[in-house]
């Protein structure tokens, strides 16, 4: 493999030019004290020798590296992906760069993962925590401590006076259960995530909340845990709760991957969705339309949100550190498709 050729640096151009490096700056910079003549030269030579200017140490001479860097859990499905295009929509338009890193769910590469971007000079940091973060804050508290602006978004650690952007997890899903019992269910399980997660821990204080305001009495063998937020978690928690034999006549997941597993095995079993068993899930992913029913789910505007917490970050970089203003709070939206209607009433999906 050949070495890889070194690039062409400004002291480069002036010492083949004979001319100092301020003036082939300047020149450059087509600044008006330089020649003609002097500014072709070093155009030419640049071009000949593919000169690049070090855009980065050029806005870090002025203070400021027009970097933002994003850290999060993953990138497979559609929420974050779509998070990540809103926060680079906004971020574009006010002249930013956005470097992204994921953390595969694992709190030490989400460290490691910080220390890149603060040995990058980034100019502010977004960020959703990994499932494995708990209470480890020390690196967040660390970019704090450097005065650089810190934005979380959807998943927020148990930090004081933190800056964030979220959904109204535990109203989402209040509405999906409340929709579930209007259609004439009684019996609903839920298939819970990680409770040290915030969006997790609403979402089933929601669930359990629209049991209580509706008279169904919480029966805590029907939640399971999944113990990852996968397809296959989500077939082993349908296994297990099925093997209850409770009567259950419906069941509210917390994300949208692992609703798909739990469908499966529904269909394995000879259970029709929704006329034995009515399913509803958080998040809005394209492939909840496209199976068969279509699910019903919570929209968790990720595009808003990704927009949102770029805002936010901006506000936080014009007023300085000093400003902490309360998490904002985006509403959910119910979107009720036929996995969660009775047969009867199937024509009202949309």
């Amino acid at each position: 493999m050949p070495a890889k050729k070194q690039q062409t640096s400004i002291r480069d151009l002036a010492q083949q030019l004979n001319l100092s490096i301020s003036t082939v700056s300047r020149a450059l910079a087509d600044h008006k004290d330089i020649s003609e003549s002097t500014k072709q030269r070093v155009r030419e030579l640049a071009q000949q020798l593919s000169y690049r200017p070090n855009q980065l140490a050029a806005a870090l001479r002025k203070g400021h590296s027009k970097t933002l860097g994003v850290v999060v859990p993953h990138i497979k499905g559609y929420f974050f992906p779509a998070v990540l295009n809103g926060i680079e929509k906004v971020a574009t338009r006010e002249g930013f760069n956005v470097l992204m890193c994921q953390s595969n769910e694992d709190v030490q590469r989400e460290q490691r993962n910080i220390e890149t971007f603060l040995d990058a000079q980034v100019e502010g940091i977004l960020i959703s925590v990994s499932a494995t973060t708990h209470g480890e804050v020390q690196h967040f508290e660390q970019v704090r401590r450097q005065g650089i602006p810190l934005v979380f978004f959807d998943r927020v650690p148990e930090l004081p006076n933190s800056m964030a952007v979220i959904l109204d997890d535990f109203q989402g899903a209040y509405q999906a259960v409340a929709h579930l019992i209007a259609q004439g269910c009684t019996r609903i399980a839920h298939l819970a995530g990680p409770q040290h997660l915030n969006t997790s821990r609403n979402r089933y204080l929601g669930y359990r909340e629209a049991l209580r305001a509706h008279g169904l009495e919480y029966q805590e063998e029907w939640t399971y845990s999944l113990p990852a937020l996968t397809h296959e978690a989500g077939r082993l928690g349908m296994q297990h709760l099925l093997a209850l034999d409770a009567g259950l006549d419906a069941v509210f997941a917390a994300y949208a991957i692992p609703t798909v597993g739990a469908m499966e095995v529904l269909r394995d079993q000879g259970l029709r969705v929704p006329q034995d068993l009515a399913v509803a899930c958080f998040s809005n992913d394209p492939f909840t339309a496209m199976t068969q029913p279509q699910i019903t789910v919570i929209d968790q505007r990720p595009e808003q949100m990704g927009e949102t917490a770029v805002r936010l970050f901006l506000q936080l970089l014009k007023r300085g550190p000093a400003y902490t203003p309360p998490h904002l709070m985006l509403k959910p939206e119910l979107v009720i498709r036929n996995s969660s209607l009775h047969r009867s009433r199937e024509g009202m999906a949309r």
